[in-house]
């Protein structure tokens, strides 16, 4: 066989696999561990096929409108999960204190104490009871005019809605130490370089938005749930 053609079908064969391997590249499915932050935030399986992210501040009333939705119909939620095969990550920021007009110090006591409840292993427990109660007291029949009373607020507040929970001492050291603080800064900064808009801001599979209206329930969660579904 002459140099050239041997030269040629080598090149080829190269060829064929930088294609082939550039094909298998692109199909390759990046391990949900490798994408969210923190498990302990999470729920449904990490080997899900879709995968919803929720990027939250909790004293934004129009976070806790969505959030509050949820925990009203937690079963329809876990149901819905585990039928289409989901796993959700709630991504806790302080959002408002670091990019929101009125510098909310609250936003960032209450991410601190999450983070704080979520090294405990207790994130789900101090989240819902959270959600609930700030939902109740201050959104509920306020609407966003709440904020101000919220924002009002200490640490002890956070504190309390630990201790509400079953979080004790270290928890209430860590708050008051400000133990999660770099976590918190590191994490909102992720946050600002990948959503467009404010809070609360999606990423359901392909499918991104922002806002939730204060009067919106169940029915619009799942709306775009659906629609996150549709975009994979």
């Amino acid at each position: 066989m002459k140099a050239g053609k041997i030269i040629r079908i080598v090149c080829l064969v190269l060829i064929a696999g930088v294609f082939g391997f550039g094909i298998y590249s692109a199909n390759k499915k990046t391990p949900l561990s490798e994408k969210v932050w923190d498990e302990r935030t999470t729920v449904g399986s990490m080997d899900a096929e879709n995968y919803f992210i929720i990027y939250t501040d909790l004293v934004c009333p129009y976070c806790i409108a969505f959030e509050n939705a949820i925990l009203e119909n937690e079963e329809e939620f876990k149901e819905y999960i585990e039928k289409n095969d989901v796993l959700v990550e709630v991504k806790m920021t302080d959002f408002l204190y670091e990019f929101g007009e009125a510098k909310a110090i609250n936003s960032r006591y209450s991410a601190e104490a999450a983070y704080c409840a979520k090294n405990e292993g207790k994130f789900w427990d101090y989240y819902a009871n959270a959600v609930k109660t700030i939902w109740r007291d201050f959104f509920k029949g306020q609407g966003k005019a709440g904020f101000m009373g919220l924002n009002s607020k200490d640490k002890d507040y956070w504190i309390e809605l630990g201790k509400e929970v079953g979080l004790g001492d270290s928890f209430e050291s860590c708050v008051k130490n400000n133990d999660t603080i770099e976590e918190v800064v590191e994490n909102t900064g992720k946050v600002a370089k990948v959503i467009d808009g404010g809070m609360p801001s999606f990423l359901f599979n392909k499918y991104s938005f922002s806002g939730f209206d204060l009067s919106w329930g169940w029915e619009y969660v799942q709306y775009y749930f659906d629609k996150g579904l549709e975009s994979k």
